[in-house]
């Protein structure tokens, strides 16, 4: 990983002040603005800053030039010089203005939520793929914000808002942050294409998909860790992996299939982002069935499943056959267990219990293959008998004459998705 651009030249990390604004509408929304600065937090201790105080402020509206207002400002002001604070970080997004007229007034760095989450997932990024969606997400934030970039473009190797494009694009022009906008997109275009004839040849074959989705650091790269014995970083960091992994997960009946991890989904995400990342969240959308993971212990459990099922919505995977997986069970108490457990589509577990692992398995087997289905296919056609392995967990296999008869435990959605040549085969609906 490169080394975060929060800490100083001195070998020091980067002092900060974290400000969240509570307006009506947040009120109206029946968030919890504690809960969100508290993330705030996660974030910018993700990131490598120290963070100094953190500050609260209610108004009824943003002020359109200081955001917090200029009596709040002038607050903020004094705290800084006491404390020797080099940098503020808002819970909310500043427009242009907002930010220059800050700066002015405080005479410190300042950064927004959205600019900080694009500079940690910077650093994370590891793919050419994950690193031209970062960029673009970055440029794009960057774009209607240059006239309040101010002392950010000033600063060279100043920190927090100048990593990934790098401080001599973040200097550019308009037309040349345009130009190169146009050229990632293109990329991107080219990798996009590229990871659409994997997900083809994955369809030809009937290989059966299932991601792992869910809130950053809910504990999805250790689940895949655990069940594939995969090399992935897991660490209790918020966006400790950025890009996607893919393992081979196999289940109790022999059966194969492909694990994969996705990028952790969070509460105000910059719909530039999301936009940027289109391409990997898609692994989520071409899957066969979702793994909801969850952080069992956290108390923004109830918010941030909210968030992740907006995001699966924005995405069309909304309606996809989903496990709801409380992770992390160990640190809950037994009430708050129980008041979790109960449901077809729910499982608890610890990622560190082999038998609450062997029990997911056989969750996720059961819900990829729920179904029975008869097939009655030439013994000579080996071809359908091997796409009914693949679709399926063949659990009888008989003789008539030139005739192979199949039991096969699937699920429907299987067999309407990549079991279609085995369709003039299929018997009557088994067990009538």
């Amino acid at each position: 990983m490169r080394p975060s651009t929060y800490e100083t030249g001195a070998g020091a990390s980067e002092r900060a002040l974290l400000v969240s604004l509570v307006t009506d509408e947040v009120r109206r929304s029946g968030a919890d603005p504690q809960l969100s600065l508290d993330e705030l937090v996660q974030l910018a201790e993700t990131a490598g800053v120290e963070v100094v105080d953190t500050r609260m402020q209610n108004r009824d509206v943003p002020d359109s030039k200081w955001f917090v207002g200029k009596g709040k400002a002038m607050e903020l002001k004094e705290l800084i010089a006491e404390r020797g604070i080099a940098t503020v970080i808002f819970d909310q997004e500043l427009s242009g203005a907002q930010v220059r007229n800050l700066e002015e007034a405080l005479d410190a760095k300042i950064i927004d939520r959205t600019q900080l989450i694009l500079d940690i997932f910077a650093g994370r990024a590891k793919t050419r793929e994950g690193i031209l969606q970062v960029e673009l997400a970055q440029l794009t934030y960057l774009l209607p914000r240059l006239s309040g970039q101010g002392k950010n473009l000033s600063r060279l190797g100043g920190g927090i808002g100048t990593r990934g494009p790098g401080e001599t694009k973040l200097e550019t022009d308009r037309r040349h942050i345009r130009n190169r906008i146009g050229e990632l997109k293109r990329q991107l275009e080219g990798v996009l294409a590229h990871r659409s004839l994997h997900r083809e040849r994955r369809r030809k074959t009937g290989v059966v998909q299932v991601a792992l989705v869910g809130y950053t650091n809910a504990g999805k790269s250790t689940l895949l860790r655990q069940l594939t014995a995969a090399d992935v970083l897991a660490e209790n960091k918020l966006f400790a992996t950025l890009d996607p992994t893919t393992r081979t997960l196999k289940l109790p009946s022999g059966k194969e299939v492909l694990l994969t991890d996705t990028v952790g989904f969070i509460q105000n995400l910059p719909h530039d982002l999301v936009a940027a990342f289109r391409a990997t969240l898609e692994e989520a959308n071409e899957a066969d069935l979702l793994l909801h993971v969850m952080d069992a212990s956290s108390p923004m459990r109830d918010r941030q499943r909210e968030v992740v099922e907006e995001v699966l919505a924005e995405l069309g995977a909304g309606g996809k056959p989903k496990l709801l997986v409380y992770n992390k069970i160990d640190a809950c108490s037994d009430k708050e267990a129980s008041l979790l457990a109960g449901g077809p589509d729910t499982v608890l577990v610890s990622a560190f219990d082999e038998k609450d692992m062997d029990a997911l398995v056989r969750r996720i087997e059961d819900k990829l293959l729920g179904g029975m289905a008869r097939l009655r296919i030439p013994a000579s056609r080996g071809d359908l008998a091997a796409l009914a392995h693949r679709v399926g967990d063949v659990t009888e296999r008989e003789t008539e004459d030139d005739w192979l008869v199949l039991t096969v435990r699937l699920n429907p959605a299987d067999m309407e998705k990549y079991g279609r040549p085995l369709e003039e085969y299929r018997m009557q609906p088994y067990g009538e």
